[in-house]
Protein backbone atom coordinates (compact mmCIF):
# COMPACT_ATOMS: atom_id res chain seq x y z
CA UNK A 1 0.00 0.00 0.00
CA UNK A 2 1.07 3.53 -0.51
CA UNK A 3 1.02 6.44 1.81
CA UNK A 4 -1.74 8.15 0.04
CA UNK A 5 -4.25 4.88 0.01
CA UNK A 6 -3.47 4.56 3.46
CA UNK A 7 -4.50 8.22 4.46
CA UNK A 8 -7.62 7.37 2.03
CA UNK A 9 -8.58 4.43 3.95
CA UNK A 10 -7.89 6.32 7.38
CA UNK A 11 -10.19 9.35 6.35
CA UNK A 12 -13.16 6.95 5.40
CA UNK A 13 -12.69 4.87 8.66
CA UNK A 14 -12.67 8.22 10.84
CA UNK A 15 -15.66 9.73 8.39
CA UNK A 16 -17.66 6.18 9.02
CA UNK A 17 -16.72 6.42 12.81
CA UNK A 18 -17.70 10.13 13.36
CA UNK A 19 -21.21 8.80 10.78
CA UNK A 20 -21.71 5.99 13.71
CA UNK A 21 -22.21 8.58 16.14
CA UNK A 22 -25.30 9.95 15.10
CA UNK A 23 -26.75 6.66 15.48
CA UNK A 24 -25.72 6.53 19.37
CA UNK A 25 -29.18 7.06 21.48
CA UNK A 26 -29.69 10.41 23.53
CA UNK A 27 -29.98 8.46 26.66
CA UNK A 28 -26.49 6.70 26.09
CA UNK A 29 -24.52 10.29 25.85
CA UNK A 30 -26.20 11.67 28.94
CA UNK A 31 -25.04 9.25 30.99
CA UNK A 32 -22.49 10.78 33.58
CA UNK A 33 -19.77 7.98 32.96
CA UNK A 34 -20.02 9.01 29.29
CA UNK A 35 -19.85 12.18 29.82
CA UNK A 36 -16.96 12.15 32.24
CA UNK A 37 -14.97 10.10 29.59
CA UNK A 38 -15.29 12.84 26.93
CA UNK A 39 -14.36 15.26 29.27
CA UNK A 40 -11.78 13.15 30.61
CA UNK A 41 -10.51 12.18 26.95
CA UNK A 42 -10.18 15.96 25.85
CA UNK A 43 -7.74 16.91 29.05
CA UNK A 44 -5.73 14.07 27.62
CA UNK A 45 -5.12 14.51 24.03
CA UNK A 46 -4.67 18.50 24.86
CA UNK A 47 -1.81 17.74 27.20
CA UNK A 48 -0.44 14.97 25.01
CA UNK A 49 -0.10 17.17 22.00
CA UNK A 50 1.24 20.47 24.62
CA UNK A 51 4.26 17.98 25.83
CA UNK A 52 4.92 16.79 22.17
CA UNK A 53 5.07 20.02 21.24
CA UNK A 54 7.00 21.26 24.04
CA UNK A 55 9.56 18.80 24.79
CA UNK A 56 10.64 17.69 21.60
CA UNK A 57 12.01 18.13 18.03
CA UNK A 58 11.27 15.98 15.14
CA UNK A 59 11.69 12.26 16.31
CA UNK A 60 13.98 13.17 19.44
CA UNK A 61 13.39 14.27 23.19
CA UNK A 62 14.83 17.96 23.85
CA UNK A 63 14.90 19.78 26.95
CA UNK A 64 15.21 23.47 26.05
CA UNK A 65 14.00 27.05 27.13
CA UNK A 66 10.22 25.74 26.33
CA UNK A 67 10.11 23.31 29.32
CA UNK A 68 10.80 25.88 32.01
CA UNK A 69 8.35 28.65 30.33
CA UNK A 70 5.81 26.27 30.66
CA UNK A 71 6.33 25.47 33.93
CA UNK A 72 6.15 28.95 34.30
CA UNK A 73 2.97 29.15 33.08
CA UNK A 74 1.47 26.01 35.01
CA UNK A 75 2.83 27.64 38.53
CA UNK A 76 0.89 31.34 37.36
CA UNK A 77 -1.86 29.64 36.49
CA UNK A 78 -2.03 27.47 39.36
CA UNK A 79 -2.73 30.59 41.14
CA UNK A 80 -5.06 31.99 39.52
CA UNK A 81 -3.28 34.88 37.55
CA UNK A 82 -4.48 36.32 34.96
CA UNK A 83 -4.03 34.63 31.45
CA UNK A 84 -2.01 37.65 29.71
CA UNK A 85 0.36 37.57 32.96
CA UNK A 86 1.14 33.90 32.30
CA UNK A 87 1.36 34.08 28.51
CA UNK A 88 3.97 37.22 29.30
CA UNK A 89 5.82 35.59 31.89
CA UNK A 90 6.27 32.24 30.03
CA UNK A 91 7.47 34.50 26.97
CA UNK A 92 10.07 36.23 28.70
CA UNK A 93 11.37 33.18 30.55
CA UNK A 94 11.43 31.08 27.48
CA UNK A 95 13.13 34.41 26.08
CA UNK A 96 15.42 35.38 29.08
CA UNK A 97 16.85 31.41 28.78
CA UNK A 98 17.42 31.82 25.10
CA UNK A 99 19.57 35.19 25.98
CA UNK A 100 21.58 32.80 28.20
CA UNK A 101 22.61 30.82 25.74
CA UNK A 102 20.25 27.90 26.60
CA UNK A 103 18.96 26.59 23.49
CA UNK A 104 18.79 22.83 21.83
Amino acid sequence: MTVWQIILLASIAVLALKLLGYLVPPSVLEKPAAARTAQLTTVALLSALIVVQTASVGQALVVDARLPAIAVAAALLAVRASFILVILAAALTAAALRALGWAA
